[in-house]
């Protein structure tokens, strides 16, 4: 039969979905418009299935109906309307026109409690029988044939939600889960009845509800003790990770909670010892703790004379808010405990909780430590542990199908370990778990300062492995331990500090605006976090960058999906380890290896993303941003490319100059986004200056990046190599003069000899392209002509760094106020701070990392307008 579906909400969705599994066909959902850019749940299924949905705010209008409204039902020519739930008044015309009329569902045994409110009448009346009604509607809408009533006993201490959600919701859609379904839809079953009525099942003679249901991959091992489930196509399995359940498809889901009919509530994986529990004993400070508890219960739960240890918080009436409260009263007692609101749920005596929170206290709540397949290697006179899985909601995994690749070491160019490579799907994953990290975890309810404590305890873990992740970052990406340790790793660590401090201090401010007479205004600003924000980082300084972002977007109370270069994922996914150690709530972080076409690509792409952050190339920049508008308008911040002009004037320093301007270029074997990509040399001092920066590239030791001695370790990756020996090539070509190096040197590995060309003229390619390398491009400019030397130094796209050399402070702050970028050293180079924002103009990029206008980057600002 063609049918319309009108209504809306849960209920809706379900009904709508029986009568599709009965072979019905739905020629059109009619329900109502998107709330708050979300739509109602029946809209969303109908519209899964292809199905027309119309959202219509109204029928009527001055008691008449729209005519656009009414043409537009017409034309899909249902042959009965089905109304489960529907809000808005339907005209006359709507539930005659179909050929068998209109069928509505009503929350009361009719013909008792007609009209709106009917589930509150048949309490207000203290009717003893409830129940609902299906029936064929009539000109008075609730009036007509009955066909079908079903009927519950009400309970002397029945609420509007407790018969609903007892009775009136699931008999009416049959609640009770179908188990002759595939693994998807026993998981959309048990998700969508999260909250209520919840998906349930009777086993073992008891009516068990489910919750928390995740898809499983088929590879995962089922191992477990089996649990017999009624008309289920087998048994499920309870394991340590939870209740493993299978479709009629042999496809798996894993349900994370259990509630019995009492409303004791448990982690799945202990339905069967449920009570082996033994009682620890406490100490006098526990016991202390457990008084102050008491205390606590007594306060919430006023109406009972004296708190037992049998006293059970919920059925001496607590309610969700009462739970909210509890929570918070163990953290300011116990700051270094942190409860989630299931917790409560699951000991719900006084004994229980008490138990409960001080085996958490001790370390010994049972939950399973962080299962990790490491990659170990002896080297750099230590033991090292590598994860090599991607990381998604608090766990290693593989990656969909099991995708792998190597990642190299540029020292010989053999593979260090097999890595996972993220597919598309476990990019979805990931940003799931963000999600439901943010809007329903634990991390999205946290108090600033307590995240703030975990950050620190992250760069305190950072700090305790710091020799550990410098070794990782040397065999991953060349670069030489001992600035590895320095900067790499230890910049990392201020990092996460420094906005570990910030947690607390992200606030809005007081506007006065003008008043509506006789009335007064409060205007205020809220600083908000923005959801889930994407990160991707590049090769060239992996944990450093990933830090830079990371720690701003986390101090400003977002979750985060990083996608680490595909070169260079190792010390990322050591950090993911460490952040797990930390304590830092699953799903939070989530790092995906994979490549930059597919895992990039999805993130940008991707309508739950609601900010991107992206360090790289302008070219892939500009794509990232055409992406991120394109789906959802996300935000965006961009630190691309550049070709940073360094100004070196006749009256400076010269040993400084020397000493620092080698630094600018070669600093990271070059690698380095805000390298001097060109020098300009004041005409006088030209030749001294180029002789002694040769003079001074000959002594550099290239080498192994773990030897101490070693100046400049190999470049990161084989096609970079490439590039730079063609960099060379065309720069001579073009009739620039190499002075030395500009070839790869001879021995195993991606090694290259850092490069000096002079007499580099404004139009050649080396003057205008950025190598990413090794390479120092000098130019001269004529004496005095500080002007002219700026014109030429502006002359390019890029505005990412600069530098000016000179004694002459009012020629320094000249130049500095006219030099087009978004950073100047003067008189020094590389000197990046983490409080001091970083960032770049024109085709290097907008936005900022570090310092307080990195959280500007991962907030967004709510305006709230009071008249009283």
């Amino acid at each position: 039969m063609k049918i319309a579906v009108i209504g809306q909400s849960l209920f809706g969705q379900e009904v709508y979905k029986e009568l599709r599994k009965d072979g019905h066909v739905i020629v059109g959902v009619f329900t109502i418009p998107d709330k708050d850019g979300k739509a109602d749940p029946l809209a969303t299924e109908a519209e899964k299935d292809g199905v027309p949905v119309f959202k219509f705010p109204r029928w009527r209008l001055k008691g008449n109906s729209i005519p656009e409204v009414v043409k537009q039902y017409k034309a899909v020519g249902a042959e009965l309307n089905v109304l489960p739930f529907c809000s808005q008044f339907i005209p006359m015309e709507i539930i005659n026109f179909p050929r068998h009329g209109s069928i509505i569902y009503h929350p009361s045994l009719l013909p008792r409690h007609r009209g709106a409110s009917a589930i509150n009448w048949t309490l207000i009346h203290g009717d003893k029988k409830g129940g609902f009604t299906v029936f064929w509607a009539d000109d008075g809408l609730d009036t007509g044939p009955i066909l079908l009533q079903r009927e519950c006993d009400v309970e002397p201490d029945d609420t509007v939600n407790s018969i609903y959600n007892r009775f009136l919701f699931p008999e009416g859609v049959k609640g009770t889960i179908d188990w002759n379904q595939s693994a998807e839809a026993l998981h959309n079953w048990i998700r969508g009845n999260d909250k209520v009525p919840g998906a349930w099942a009777e086993v073992d003679g008891q009516k068990l509800t489910f919750y928390g249901s995740t898809l499983v991959d088929n590879d995962t091992p089922a191992s477990g003790q089996s649990l017999e489930i009624p008309g289920a196509c087998r048994p499920g399995l309870v394991t340590k990770q939870g209740l493993l359940l299978f479709g009629n498809d042999g496809k798996m889901l894993l349900v994370k909670n259990l509630q019995f009919e009492d409303g004791k509530m448990i982690p799945a994986a202990q339905y069967f010892r449920t009570g082996d529990s033994t009682a620890v004993e406490l100490t006098e400070e526990e016991k202390v703790f457990a008084a102050e508890m008491r205390v606590v219960w007594k306060s919430i739960l006023s109406n009972v004379p004296e708190i037992e240890d049998s006293t059970d918080f919920f059925k001496c009436g607590a309610a969700s808010m009462d739970v909210v409260r509890l929570v918070e009263e163990v953290k300011l007692r116990a700051n270094q405990l942190q409860l989630q609101n299931e917790d409560v749920y699951m000991a719900t005596t006084f004994q229980e909780f008490v138990q409960m929170c001080v085996r958490k206290l001790r370390g010994e709540d049972g939950e399973d430590e962080l299962v990790v397949d490491y990659v170990e290697k002896n080297v750099n006179n230590m033991s090292i542990r590598m994860p090599h899985q991607l990381f998604i909601n608090g766990q290693f995994t593989d990656a969909e199908g099991g995708n792998t690749y190597q990642t190299i070491n540029p020292t010989d160019g053999k593979p260090i370990c097999e890595v996972s490579l993220a597919q598309v799907a476990d990019v979805d994953c990931a940003v799931a778990a963000a999600k439901a990290a943010f809007e329903e975890g634990e991390w999205g309810k946290m108090n600033p300062r307590e995240r703030g404590r975990l950050m620190y305890r992250l760069a305190d873990l950072m700090e305790e492995h710091q020799e550990e992740l410098a070794t990782i970052e040397a065999i991953d990406s060349g670069a030489v331990y001992t600035l590895a340790l320095k900067t790499h790793v230890g910049m990392s660590i201020q990092t996460f500090r420094y906005f570990a401090g910030w947690c607390d201090k992200i606030q809005g401010s007081t506007i006065p605006i003008n008043q509506s007479r006789p009335n007064r205004n409060l205007t205020f600003t809220r600083r908000e976090p923005v959801g889930v924000c994407a990160i991707v980082i590049p090769w060239n300084y992996p944990l450093m960058m990933l830090a830079w972002k990371t720690a701003a977007c986390l101090a400003a109370g977002n979750t985060v999906v990083v996608k680490p270069a595909q070169v260079t994922p190792l010390t990322a996914l050591k950090f993911a380890e460490l952040t797990a150690k930390a304590g830092f709530p699953r799903g939070v972080v989530n790092i995906l290896p994979g490549s930059g076409s597919s895992v990039g690509q999805r993130l940008s792409d991707h309508p739950d993303v609601r900010k991107l952050g992206f360090t790289g190339s302008t070219q892939i920049g500009k794509q990232i941003m055409k992406s991120c508008a394109v789906s959802n308008v996300k935000k965006v911040s961009l630190e691309l490319g550049g070709k940073s002009p360094l100004i070196i004037f006749s009256d400076c320093d010269m040993d400084k100059a020397v000493r620092m301007g080698m630094s600018s270029v070669f600093f990271n074997k070059g690698e380095n986004c805000i390298a001097a990509g060109r020098l300009f040399v004041e005409e006088s001092i030209h030749d001294q200056f180029v002789h002694r920066v040769v003079e001074e590239v000959k002594k550099m030791k290239i080498g192994d990046p773990l030897d101490r001695s070693t100046d400049h370790g190999p470049q990161n990756h084989k096609a970079h190599l490439d590039k730079l020996v063609q960099y060379c090539e065309t720069g001579v070509k073009e009739g620039a003069r190499l002075l030395y190096g500009g070839k790869q040197v001879d021995r195993p590995g991606f090694f290259f000899e850092p490069a000096v060309f002079t007499d580099v003229q404004d139009n050649m390619y080396v003057a205008q392209e950025e190598s990413f390398g090794p390479v120092m491009i000098i130019s001269k400019f004529k004496d005095s002509d500080v002007d002219g030397v700026l014109k030429r130094a502006n002359d390019t796209e890029y505005g990412l760094a600069s530098g000016v050399f000179t004694r002459d402070i009012s020629k320094a702050l000249y130049v500095s106020e006219r030099l087009e970028a978004g950073t100047v050293f003067i008189n020094t180079y590389n000197k990046t701070d983490v409080a001091a924002p970083f960032g770049g103009f024109k085709q290097s990029g907008f936005g900022k990392d570090l310092g307080e206008e990195a959280l500007n980057e991962y907030l967004k600002t709510k305006t709230v307008t009071i008249e009283y």
